[in-house]
């Protein structure tokens, strides 16, 4: 395996392995930057080099990649060869060193729909793929069986899953089984055309329907815009929290980003969140459609930015692995091993945004001191891991905890100090549940 070779005005930041899009060899490529950009690049001796853009702002990896924490893996990893390779030795191995955060549990790739950048669909596959209830127990006991951190939450997806006639028994086996958090990932058009499906799923036990959604207009989402407003409708009544879901294409929908942000804000009383997933170019796509569609988190994020006109801006979004002293604080409390988002820093940017009654938004760390809070959490996790009396440093903790917010500043009607001292103190889901239903998570 070769290294492609880099101008001298481009700076490698780090190495890692690809794959040629043509015929999947396993690669050397480069990670860099060039003209305010992070770009990849790896060159295949068979089909030649690959350039691609890997992050839109080289500012934004440079600040993501200073939360940057490995997790501890898994203990009993299901692919048990010795010196596995990745990907080609795909599943939970020793390589892999983060826990299972949200297992999908792939239900169908039969699907209703014939999106054209989907690659995930009976019609593609050529075949149909649908395990039977009893293969749907096992994975799930699979999950929960994992070691330190059992999987606690799954997404039922597919393909539509609710194509499936019983996925109200398979929603009862993840329950059986000991999930605590069951979303539905689905288009919505049977949760527009069957009223009472919202409310069986529902009581069933899924928490979170995660809801396609590319726009606000039928040009930029034909799949189910006229569908959207019996959607929500219907998950109101249920009492069904929703997240929206936009693939985002360049040229084709990053228009929308900021008014998609706007529709959830206009309906904070059942959107929870809204989860832009950049669209996954994998395959033979030409370099033309490459460049024309490529569109990369920190983009997504400027285009929010430029349509709220700051009122949410980049400095408001913070990668995910950023929480882990939250982590490591109650893992250290409690003695034992705790959920950790300790994913690669560059999956993913979020931040929570409060509305108030006169419309006026505020992003979390404008009254927040996020980077201050997490520090203290850290030192305090280290004074426990230190043997000191956790009641003392529970209790030091809690008077110190106001000084990293700014009250003042803070949303009207939310006392987030309370709102904190109950996730350290019950360290639950349920907990955590009151301040997701108080905010919109983007």
């Amino acid at each position: 395996m070769v290294y492609p070779k880099l101008a001298e005005a481009e700076k490698v930041l780090t190495e890692t392995l690809s794959l040629c899009p043509e015929c999947l060899r396993l690669l050397k490529a480069k990670v860099y930057e060039a003209n305010g950009k992070v770009w990849i690049s790896k060159v295949c001796p068979e089909h030649g080099e690959f350039t691609d853009l890997y992050w839109g702002s080289a500012e934004l990896y440079h600040r993501a990649s200073k939360y940057a924490r490995d997790g501890r893996g898994v203990e009993n990893p299901q692919v048990v060869k010795e010196k596995p390779v990745c990907p080609l030795d795909c599943g939970l191995c020793s390589l892999h060193k983060t826990h299972t955060l949200l297992a999908n549990l792939v239900l169908t790739n039969r699907c209703d729909l014939n999106c054209w950048y989907c690659f995930f669909y009976a019609e593609k596959a050529g075949y149909v793929y649908e395990p039977t209830l009893e293969q749907i127990r096992y994975m799930v006991k699979v999950l929960r069986s994992m070691k330190p951190i059992p999987a606690k939450a799954v997404q039922l997806t597919g393909g539509e899953p609710t194509l499936r006639d019983d996925l109200i028994e398979i929603i009862k086996i993840c329950k059986e089984e000991g999930i605590d958090h069951v979303q539905l990932n689905t288009d919505g058009l049977r949760l527009a055309t069957d009223p009472e499906l919202a409310i069986k799923v529902r009581k069933a036990g899924v928490n979170t329907v995660y809801l396609s959604y590319d726009g606000t207009t039928p040009k930029t989402n034909p799949k189910n815009h006229w569908e959207i407003p019996k959607i929500l409708e219907n998950c109101r009544r249920a009492g069904l929290g929703i997240v929206l879901v936009p693939t985002i294409i360049n040229t084709v929908n990053d228009g929308e980003a900021g008014p998609i942000v706007k529709f959830a804000l206009d309906n904070l009383d059942i959107i929870r969140g809204v989860n832009f997933q950049p669209v996954s170019l994998v395959g033979r796509v030409p370099k033309s459609e490459r460049q024309r569609f490529r569109i990369t988190i920190p983009d997504v994020i400027e285009r929010i930015e430029e349509y709220f006109g700051g009122e949410i801006s980049k400095d408001d979004f913070y990668p995910v692995p950023c929480t882990f002293p939250i982590s490591e604080f109650v893992e250290a409390l409690v003695g034992k091993p705790k959920f950790e988002m300790t994913v690669h820093f560059a999956c993913g940017m979020a931040t929570y945004i409060f509305k108030e009654d006169d419309g006026k938004l505020i992003p979390l760390p404008r009254f927040v001191d996020v980077d201050g809070l997490f520090e203290f959490l850290a030192e305090k996790a280290e004074e426990l891991k230190q043997g000191k009396n956790k009641y003392r440093v529970l209790a030091g903790m809690l008077f110190k905890l106001g000084r990293f917010i700014d009250k003042e500043k803070q949303p009207k009607n939310v006392n987030l100090p309370r709102i904190l001292l109950n996730i350290f103190l019950k360290h639950d889901y349920r907990a955590l549940g009151v301040f997701h239903h108080k905010t919109l998570f983007v």
